[in-house]
């Protein structure tokens, strides 16, 4: 249940994440040239948005990387201690050893 969970988060921070750095543009353009074009001074200005989606990117980045370290606790896994070990044995059968007895030489009589 849990483990789903975390997946549905990644999804939608993995999304929102693309669509973060898609928005921006290396070169200063971007959505950011888009509002508040008269400069600086303007409420929502070029400098608040690339404040907004610099902090916004490097937020949802560490929140994945969380994200993913929880969810790899949250995998559901058997309580076998080593399952690989037991399917490997499961298949072998013994054979019983033989016993050998000694032979034991007498000397005959008659050969003598």
């Amino acid at each position: 249940m849990s483990y789903n969970l975390f997946l549905v988060l990644i999804l939608i921070v993995a999304i929102a994440l693309i669509l973060i750095v898609m928005v921006q543009n290396p070169k200063g353009g971007g959505l950011s040239s888009s509002f508040g074009g008269g400069g600086a001074q303007s409420m929502g200005g070029v400098q608040n948005t690339n404040n907004f989606l610099d902090r916004s990117t490097w937020t949802l980045a560490i929140s994945l990387f969380a994200l993913i370290l929880l969810a790899n606790f949250a995998i559901p896994r058997a309580n076998n201690s080593n399952p690989q070990l037991e399917n490997t044995l499961e298949n072998i059968t013994t054979t019983p050893t033989q016993t050998t007895t000694p032979v034991t030489t007498t000397k005959d009589s008659t050969n003598q």
